[in-house]
């Protein structure tokens, strides 16, 4: 079942138990920015891409590496990350791993 986008004031759960470890779905998006509930299974790679604007990473669960062309940054449970718009970067997952991605439009 695919997440519905969230309405103002609307409570959607993001945790594994209320949606699944690996699903991904877009949650909001607004004239400044979107929302997407991020699910990468074990071993799975998103490979090298940018995104014109800022964005930030919430780990919700699990363990990432996320990495970019200067270093490696390992994301876990409660981790968080904000990357400039423009920044090259790709995500492997060590464990099914679910993470808030916020992208500024």
């Amino acid at each position: 079942m695919a997440l519905a986008h969230a309405k103002p004031g609307e409570v959607i759960g993001l945790r594994d138990e209320q949606v699944g470890a690996t699903r991904t779905a877009a949650l909001v998006k607004t004239s400044s920015f979107e929302a997407v509930r991020l699910g990468v299974q074990a071993g799975r790679e998103i490979p090298w891409h940018h995104v014109p604007k800022e964005l930030t990473l919430f780990c919700i669960s699990g363990d990432v590496v996320l990495r970019l062309e200067t270093r490696e940054i390992q994301l876990r449970a409660g981790d968080w990350v904000f990357l400039e718009g423009g920044a090259r970067h790709a995500l492997s997952a060590h464990v099914d791993s679910t993470l808030l991605l916020t992208i500024m439009l």
